[in-house]
Formats: C-alpha cells, sequence, structure tokens
C-alpha cells in the first residue's frame, strides 16, 4: 500500500506516539536508547506491501532489543528512550539524506509502500517519527548536561543469526568509532566469559554517515558512546531477554565506576 496522501495523517489519535522516554531521571550514569525496538506501522501505511512474515522479521526491527533495553533500564535505573515504529517508515539510525533512510528494499525484496514518495511524505514520516526521537533523546542529554551529570550513552540493537546466507557467529558485537572509551572496557568483561564470542566491531562498526544515533549524540557531544549488538536468536524470547539483561546489568554497573571513563 503507499503512504497516505494526507500529509498530516500518518499517525491516529489512538495510536501510539513514536517515542517513550523511561525513567528519564534515573540515577545511573548510563542512558540507553533503542531505535528499532518496534516492528508497528502507522494505520494509514498499511502493510507497505510486505506479508505479515516479514513485517514480524528482522528487515521491520530489532527482534528482541526492545524487550532487554526495558529490562536494562529497570535494573540500572537508567533512562532510556524507544522508538515505537519500525525502521521500515523511516530509520531513526541512518541520516535523513541517507538513501536508506526510507528503505525501498530490503534483504527479502522491494518495499512497494515506500516507492516513488514525494517530499511531502518523506517530510511528514521525518516530521513525525524520526524527528519527536531524536528530540527526546536530546532533552535527556540535555537535561543532564545542565545538572553536570556524566553520562554514558549506549545503544541497544540486535542481529539476525543468518544475512544474506551468512551464518554469524558473534553472541554479542560492539560497535564504535575513534572514541573506544566505553567499548575497551566493556569488550574486556565480555571476554572474561569463555562461553561468549563477541565481536569487535562485528557484525555492524559505527560509521559516521551511515549511523546517525551515536555520532549525533555521542560523538558530537564528545560522550563516551557505545552500541551493544545481541544475536536475535539469543533474545527470543522473555527469559533469554532477561538473562542478557542481567547479565549486562551487572557487568555496565562495574564499567560505570571506572573513574577514567569520563
Amino acid at each position: 500500500m503507499r503512504a497516505s496522501s494526507e500529509p498530516n495523517a500518518l499517525l491516529a489519535p489512538d495510536e501510539p506516539a513514536a517515542v517513550e522516554t523511561l525513567c528519564a531521571d534515573g540515577t545511573s550514569d548510563i542512558v540507553l536508547c533503542c531505535e528499532h525496538a518496534a516492528a508497528r506501522l502507522p494505520r494509514a501505511l498499511g502493510t507497505l506491501g510486505l506479508s505479515d512474515t516479514a513485517l514480524g522479521s528482522h528487515i521491520a526491527w530489532d527482534i528482541g532489543a526492545g524487550a532487554v533495553a526495558r529490562l536494562l533500564s529497570q535494573r540500572l535505573d537508567a533512562p532510556l528512550v524507544l522508538h515505537n515504529y519500525s525502521r521500515l517508515v523511516i530509520d531513526c539510525n541512518r541520516p535523513l539524506a541517507a538513501g536508506d533512510s526510507i528503505p525501498e528494499s530490503a534483504e527479502w525484496g522491494s518495499i512497494a509502500g515506500n516507492a516513488g514518495l514525494t517530499a511531502a511524505q518523506r517530510t511528514t514520516r521525518a516530521d513525525t517519527l524520526f524527528k519527536p526521537f531524536h528530540q527526546a533523546l536530546q532533552a535527556v542529554l540535555d537535561a543532564r548536561g545542565q545538572q553536570r551529570r556524566r553520562t554514558l550513552l549506549i545503544a541497544i540493537h540486535s542481529f539476525t543469526p543468518n544475512y544474506r546466507g551468512q551464518d554469524r557467529p558473534w553472541d554479542i558485537g560492539l560497535m564504535y568509532g575513534a572514541d573506544a572509551r566505553l567499548a575497551v572496557p566493556v569488550l574486556a568483561a565480555l571476554r572474561r566469559d569463555p562461553r561468549l564470542q563477541v565481536g569487535d566491531n562485528q557484525p555492524y562498526a559505527m560509521e559516521e554517515g551511515i549511523d546517525y544515533t551515536l555520532p549525533e549524540h555521542g560523538q558530537r557531544r564528545g560522550i563516551p558512546h557505545l552500541g551493544v549488538e545481541i544475536r536475535q536468536d539469543q533474545v527470543a524470547d522473555p527469559p533469554a531477554q532477561a538473562r542478557w539483561a542481567g547479565r549486562l546489568a551487572s557487568l555496565l554497573r562495574q564499567v560505570a565506576i571506572t573513574p577514567d571513563i569520563h
């Protein structure tokens, strides 16, 4: 189905807001975000021409990531900003000018509902879904900056075990750029567990111009930042999500008290 022709009708009044902020005044030094927490589509867009199978798959969202992020927020008493709609509508971790900001194809083929969008339709998606997420995260970080609070920014993601026929062996991966202040101690802590295969900028590395959230809110502000990617088969159900949240909460508590991360 094509996008709605009504620029201001993307979200109906009874639909969830684009963004949800939890524990905004949390006591933790850590601030969490999750750009791909949901597979939901605005009703005005129908199914974007995709099957229910596709809409429930990894092309639509980071399976398990939102649940882990929520549990981490509770365990750490950490602020969390989540996005409530699918990255198929607009990807909150891509610059608006990027070719895959509103993807016209995915691993499983074309996305008919994203083809041939007008400039007004693209702007409506950005104004309704992309900008509120980043404004909410900015508000949390600005408030902490005004209070002179120490802040470590962590984005929670998940990745599919197999992509385009290639198996991905990592249980968890960390993505970061030139600023490795947070990545180095988290990598070291994860690698103390011999059962884990840990990816160092695998399966994804943070790249400015491709990624948006961490370069914009972490790198630009000069605060330590890190992307955490968990393999989706490891967080596919509530017990597994709780195990990973518990493991990460314990590890991050220890890392957060390291005095030389500032």
